[in-house]
C-alpha cells in the first residue's frame, strides 16, 4: 500500500470505493502473532501464540476475560483492544444491573462493531488497528465471532486472524466438520495443531508463548497461561507422536 489523496481520514471514499485508512487497519492486525478460535456444540476455545518485545521483557497477554461467559483474544493494537475490552466489560456489567442477566454473546459484538463503525464517518478519528475473535456462550449456547476494523462482525465454527494465520485457517477448513462432537480437551489440541502451522520454521510451542481460553455452559471463562498449558501441549505432542507411528 501506498500514499495517496484519499486517504487522510477515514471518512473519504476512493473514486474505486474503498476506504483506504481502514485497509491500513486492518494491515495492522495481519502484524499481530496468531490467534485461533473454535467451538463445539458446549464448548468454544482460544488458542494464541504470545510475543515478547525482546528477552528483558516479558510476554504480551493475548487473552482477556470479559465476564465469566465470555472472553476475547487479540491480534493487532494492544492498547486498541484494552479500550474495546473495557467497554465490553462495562456493557456486561450494565446488562446485569438493569436486566438482570448475562449479556448476549451477540448483542455484545455488535455492540463493539457499532463503536468501531462511527469511527469511520466522522472526520478526525481513526478505525482501531486490532482484529478481535470473541467466545462466549449464552442461552442459545456456545459462539465464536470475528471483529475486524472496519465494524464488520461476522460468526464462525472456527477462524484465525493474525500472522499467517491462512494455514491454520486451511487446517480449521479441513477438519472443521469434526469440531461439533469434541470434547473440550479435544478441541483445545485441535485448536493448538492449527496455530502451530503458523509459526515460523524453528519456532515451536512451549508454556511461554502459547494461551488458552474456553468457555463452556457449565464452565466459566477460563485462561491458562505459563505451565497450566504443559498438559494439553502434551496431549499435542502425543497426538503428533501416533500419527508419525
Amino acid at each position: 500500500m501506498f500514499r495517496n489523496q484519499y486517504d487522510n481520514d477515514s471518512s473519504t471514499w476512493s473514486p474505486q470505493g474503498r476506504i483506504f485508512q481502514v485497509e491500513y487497519a486492518s494491515e495492522a492486525v495481519k502484524q499481530g502473532s496468531a490467534v485461533v478460535g473454535l467451538r463445539s456444540k458446549e464448548h468454544a476455545v482460544l488458542v494464541a501464540v504470545k510475543r515478547s518485545p525482546n528477552e528483558l521483557a516479558s510476554y504480551q497477554k493475548k487473552v482477556i476475560r470479559i465476564d465469566d461467559h465470555m472472553g476475547i483474544a487479540m491480534a493487532g493494537l494492544t492498547s486498541d483492544a484494552r479500550v474495546l475490552s473495557n467497554y465490553l466489560r462495562t456493557e456486561a456489567m450494565r446488562s446485569k444491573m438493569v436486566y438482570g442477566r448475562a449479556l448476549p454473546i451477540g448483542r455484545a459484538v455488535n455492540a463493539i462493531g457499532d463503536k468501531a463503525q462511527s469511527n469511520t464517518q466522522e472526520y478526525g478519528r481513526r478505525p482501531y488497528g486490532v482484529g478481535l475473535l470473541v467466545i462466549g456462550h449464552d442461552d442459545t449456547g456456545p459462539h465464536l465471532y470475528e471483529f475486524n476494523p472496519s465494524g464488520i462482525v461476522s460468526e464462525y465454527y472456527a477462524y484465525s486472524i493474525g500472522s499467517r494465520s491462512q494455514s491454520a485457517r486451511t487446517n480449521l477448513e479441513r477438519n472443521f466438520d469434526t469440531f461439533e462432537d469434541m470434547s473440550l480437551k479435544e478441541l483445545i489440541v485441535q485448536g493448538l495443531r492449527s496455530l502451530r502451522d503458523t509459526l515460523q520454521q524453528g519456532k515451536q510451542l512451549d508454556t511461554l508463548n502459547t494461551s488458552i481460553g474456553f468457555v463452556g455452559k457449565d464452565t466459566k471463562m477460563t485462561i491458562l497461561d505459563g505451565q497450566d498449558t504443559q498438559e494439553y501441549l502434551d496431549l499435542l505432542d502425543e497426538g503428533e507422536a501416533m500419527d508419525t507411528e
